[in-house]
């Protein structure tokens, strides 16, 4: 049974709830073709952030070109949700953090998009790359070939190194507000022909300390 948080993540812009400058902004960069080659998603848990991310990567391979009015049922589209894309490669610094990964990035990045127009990495709590690992990325990222796209997406962003901040788009992501949380909880409960009481969303939205994650998790518990 999938649970409820993965069921309805956003899967396009306008799905996007309460982070509506991170939205604009790449939106904007993509219709003006202005898409930089590094971003650095940070901000608390739970606030959408790699998300925004497979959001990032369906726009840039969209079906006849990037598109920020992209269509989220098309087969590449749902397979960068479902993690199966070829050309969308996740990874979890947490687990994956050493020079030996770093080094298996370098020799798959040159090589071009099996699919889209864009191959995406989008590497989740990027702060726990080491530095070693950062530093063998460092050169990918300063000059990489037109089909690359990093994300890196992190709670901690002081920790990422200063040379890889310097070099990255940086969006820093906003706890949402109370009814922005009960809006999200209402969406599910509606979807899952949930009969609940907006003083219960409420209640479970102010435990969920500003994370759409929590919310809804605690919602399918």
């Amino acid at each position: 049974m999938t649970a409820l948080y993965r069921t309805y993540r956003p899967l396009s812009f306008t799905e996007v709830v309460g982070q509506d400058v991170v939205v604009r902004t790449l939106r904007n960069a993509i219709e003006s073709d202005q898409v930089r080659q590094a971003y650095l998603f940070a901000g608390p848990r739970g606030t959408g952030k790699t998300s925004m991310a497979r959001i990032l990567a369906k726009a840039l391979n969209a079906e006849g070109g990037p598109s920020a009015d992209f269509d989220p049922t098309t087969r590449i589209a749902r397979s960068i949700a479902d993690g199966t894309a070829l050309d969308v490669i996740e990874m979890d610094a947490a687990s994956q953090r050493g020079i030996d990964e770093i080094r298996e990035i370098r020799e798959r990045a040159m090589l071009q998009p099996a699919e889209g127009g864009y191959k995406v990495y989008i590497v989740d709590e990027a702060h726990q790359l080491t530095t070693a690992a950062w530093n063998a990325l460092l050169k990918l990222i300063e000059e990489p070939p037109p089909h690359l796209v990093f994300v890196f997406c992190t709670t901690e962003q002081s920790k990422v190194i200063p040379t890889v901040r310097s070099r990255c788009q940086t969006f820093v992501f906003q706890r949402p507000r109370l009814q922005e949380l009960v809006a999200t909880l209402r969406r599910v409960c509606e979807g899952e022909d949930i009969d609940a009481p907006d003083s219960a969303l409420s209640l479970i939205a102010r435990g969920a300390g500003g994370s759409f994650r929590d919310a809804v998790s605690t919602l399918d518990q």
